[in-house]
């Protein structure tokens, strides 16, 4: 699904395609120049997810390198298999790796689609990614006006 609010025409997709069915990963952006090194790609062996991790972890490349950025959204696939004991199909959030750990972004869950996403008006606070379950955690509110 493309970002709420915007023409298709003015987003620019990158995908990440898995080889197992539901488990393509998606960045969209909404900006005046995206350069062609910006991508979406499997993170690198070493990287390790954290704790309530539902997914495996993926970066965003050259991200902040994009110019005049509007809009950014997250889309990755997630394991509702891997939930907790008690955790309902909504307690899923995007999370992305910061110098102080993993930071929740506000997400939305697509329970059809097994996806979680995020979108945000600036470029993510890091470049690693992860679906994460949000179940026995506290969640950051964002009371600030929508458009």
């Amino acid at each position: 699904m493309p970002i709420p609010g915007y023409d298709p025409q003015d987003i620019v997709e990158r995908t990440l395609e898995r080889t197992a069915p539901g488990t393509t990963a998606r960045l969209e952006l909404v900006a005046s120049s995206v350069p062609d090194a910006v991508d979406i790609v499997e993170a690198e062996s070493d990287v390790e997810a954290p704790p309530g991790a539902l997914g495996d972890p993926v970066e965003l490349y050259a991200v902040d390198e994009v110019e005049g950025l509007v809009a950014c959204r997250v889309e990755l696939p997630y394991d509702p298999s891997e939930l907790p004991p008690g955790a309902s199909p909504t307690d899923v959030a995007v999370a992305v790796e910061t110098d102080d750990g993993y930071e929740f972004l506000e997400s939305d869950t697509d329970l059809e689609e097994t996806t979680v996403a995020a979108t945000v008006t600036d470029a993510p606070p890091g470049s690693v990614i992860v679906p994460v379950t949000t179940h026995d955690r506290e969640m950051p509110v964002d009371d600030s006006p929508r458009e």
